[in-house]
């Protein structure tokens, strides 16, 4: 009995760490918030070694436009503490796909969405010679 206890305990114990471990590892590039701190935002691009990142007002007027690169991932920190409070819009573009992500601005606070609330995969050269019937 005890060791079919002890069996269950560490059974438990592995399958909550690979759970844990796995991070949406289906997408082409993740972002994940390091950290919210006030008004800065860290955040990391990993499997992105080139990417288009741009911030856009709730209204999308472009506020701010980079092109970051890394070698194995894009780390990025941005300080907030000029933009009025609102809502405001994160993209990142690559070669691949195009993902919005909302920041959230309140007088003490920033606040990036883990989820992106948009995913736009855009047409490679393999759609080139593609038909679509219509009925």
């Amino acid at each position: 009995m005890k060791k079919i206890l002890k069996l269950s305990l560490v059974c438990a114990v592995l399958f909550t760490g690979m759970s844990t471990y796995a991070i949406d590892g289906n997408e082409d590039f993740n972002l994940h918030v390091l950290k919210n701190n006030g008004k800065l935002i860290t955040f990391a691009l990993n499997q992105v070694k080139k990417a288009h990142l741009s911030i856009y007002d709730n209204e999308g007027t472009l506020i701010y436009s980079e092109s970051a690169s890394g070698k194995d991932g894009i780390l990025r920190t941005f300080s907030l503490e000029e933009f009025p409070a609102g809502t405001y819009f994160l993209e990142v573009e690559d070669n691949v796909k195009k993902v919005r992500h909302e920041i959230t601005i309140t007088d003490d606070t920033t606040v990036l969405s883990k989820k992106a609330i948009s995913s736009v995969y855009k047409a490679g050269s393999s759609a080139k010679n593609t038909s679509v019937a219509i009925r």
